[in-house]
């Protein structure tokens, strides 16, 4: 008898279609609200993303999960309220709650690594017990998801088993089947499963998804082409992304037209085709990568583009950008539209400290100035080793991202906002854009990170320092000294930083918007979630 391995998880949810995907032990067939799908074969995995459609708007309907006509899903005597998909049109405000980096589950993370509690995991308890007319309408995971460089205990027993650890790439993932074993870590958590089957869920991977410093420079990505480990890591990274996470991300619509999906879920093994998909997509030729990773969603007048800032990146042939110009066009095609309000998902932020920005992009500039000397080498040392990889560190691609959020901004019919929501740098704030010509939308930084990790002391003090008056005043002078082309406008910090476990949820009704932060804490009946501040961005 087949068997759920994970999942369920909700993840594409519009007005009358949703998607909802498992993993499981065998092949079968798997049913959803009458809706049945087979599962698909992936090097020995079994998978399947059944597409709901027919739903009513405005509606809210328990679902369960059938495999061969059994039901796998809720779980027998289940402690949870049942999984359920709600449809947008409902017209009330849209909830949306952010945030990345979460490290493993807390029953596997490890006892030398005294983290505070999961925050994702806090909030599923709390949520399980809420009347859910106060649950959100989405989650938004903003890169993290799993840790393929920094496995816990539990995982290094599993990969002693397979191989010799003594070896390149030692504790690290090295394939597909490892990267299987991570999301099993990760996702079979049983409050965090429970709240992944009931709310629609988005994601995007960052660095440590991979490895850190993915494709920070050129000069990584032939370090790393020149061991012998290399490639069968991201291929099994980026193969693992598809099935784990980006299918989920696709409307019903354009899953339709994926040609890929289609030819994997028709393939005995989609293993070869999920493979050569992965040496492409990581490919860089002429300027434009292999595919596009980013994608949009729409909450009715709220529009979420979500923005891959780590395979995507242009490095080669003396160009560095974050996007290629393709893909570039692309986003700025998806702005165009009569919304509310404008989200853009980065895993990496877009404003940060103003002393951080100007040594990021001063060491951008050196890098590139000096290439192929001893300054333009010592740079890269230090780029590499600070993680000198943010919009700060792609410089013509911040300008480029500036310009197109005033212009969509003062356009005719211009949002009421226009928010960034990213994670990554493990501490959360609140910024807004200041320019000359002020646009009439606010356009503001919303940064909660991290879920489930920690900030080094030493970290809490540079972060600190970087959003000073005193340390902006030197950065700024020495980014003028050595003719680092200015940002072209202003930022100023709002609110933050703090440095817990925490998550964001930004509230949208009408053209008023407004976002309130949550961190843990541990209080006498155990972890529980606490107000850290709120900031109301406008009143419409």
């Amino acid at each position: 008898m087949a068997a759920l391995v994970l999942g369920p998880l909700l993840r594409h949810v519009d007005e009358t279609s949703a998607t909802v995907w498992v993993e499981t032990d065998e092949p079968c067939e798997v049913t959803v609200l009458g809706c049945t799908t087979k599962t698909f074969h992936v090097a020995g995995h079994h998978y399947a993303l059944v597409i709901i459609e027919g739903l009513q708007p405005a509606s809210t309907t328990p679902y369960e999960v059938h495999l061969d006509g059994t039901r796998m899903w809720p779980e027998t005597s289940s402690p949870y309220p049942p999984s359920r998909i709600r449809t947008l049109g409902h017209g009330n405000a849209i909830s949306l709650v952010f945030g990345s980096c979460r490290y493993a589950r807390p029953a596997t993370a490890g006892a030398d690594r005294d983290l505070p509690p999961d925050a994702l995991d806090t909030y599923a308890t709390r949520m399980a017990r809420d009347p859910e007319s106060n649950w959100p309408d989405a989650l938004l995971l903003l890169g993290d998801q799993v840790y393929a460089d920094e496995t816990t205990p539990h995982t290094q027993e599993y990969l002693r088993h397979r191989r010799d650890l003594e070896q390149p790439p030692y504790a690290e993932v090295a394939d597909f089947e490892e990267y299987t074993h991570l999301y099993l870590e990760s996702w079979t958590d049983p409050d965090v499963r429970w709240l992944l089957s009931t709310i629609p869920t988005s994601m995007i991977f960052d660095d440590h998804d991979v490895r850190d410093d993915w494709n920070t420079s050129h000069i990584w990505r032939e370090q790393m082409q020149a061991t012998d480990w290399w490639q069968e890591r991201i291929e099994g990274a980026l193969m693992s992304y598809w099935v784990y996470q980006q299918l989920g991300n696709l409307a019903p619509a354009d899953l339709a037209t994926d040609d890929l999906f289609a030819a994997v879920c028709a393939a005995e093994n989609g293993e070869p085709l999920l493979r050569e998909f992965a040496r492409h997509a990581d490919a860089e030729a002429d300027g434009a990568k292999g595919t596009r990773w980013s994608y949009r969603r729409d909450f009715g007048r709220v529009r979420l583009l979500v923005i891959d800032t780590r395979c995507g990146r242009i490095l080669a042939d003396n160009h560095r950008s974050m996007v290629s110009d393709n893909e570039f066009d692309w986003i700025e095609e998806q702005t165009r539209a009569d919304i509310d309000h404008l989200l853009i998902g980065s895993s990496l932020p877009w404003l940060m400290a103003h002393a951080l920005h100007d040594i990021e992009a001063w060491n951008e500039h050196m890098c590139t100035k000096h290439d192929g000397h001893l300054l333009g080498r010592l740079a890269e040392k230090l780029r590499q080793g600070a993680d000198m990889e943010h919009w700060s560190s792609f410089g013509e691609s911040f300008r480029r991202l500036a310009r197109l959020l005033a212009a969509v901004g003062s356009a005719e019919r211009s949002p009421a906002t226009i928010c960034v929501l990213s994670g990554d740098v493990h501490h959360a704030y609140v910024a807004e854009a200041r320019y000359p010509d002020p646009p009439d939308s606010k356009i503001y930084q919303l940064t909660c990170s991290p879920v489930h990790n920690e900030v080094p002391g030493f970290m809490k003090i540079g972060f600190r320092l970087g959003w000073s008056r005193a340390a902006r005043a030197i950065t700024a002078r020495w980014t003028r000294l050595f003719r680092v082309p200015p940002a072209g406008f202003e930022w100023v910090k709002l609110d933050g930083p703090y440095f817990d476990n925490q998550l964001a949820t930004l509230t949208l009704e009408g053209r008023s918007a407004s976002v309130r932060l949550e961190r843990t804490e541990v209080g006498p009946d155990g972890p529980r979630l606490c107000r850290a501040s709120e900031v109301v961005l406008t009143d419409g």
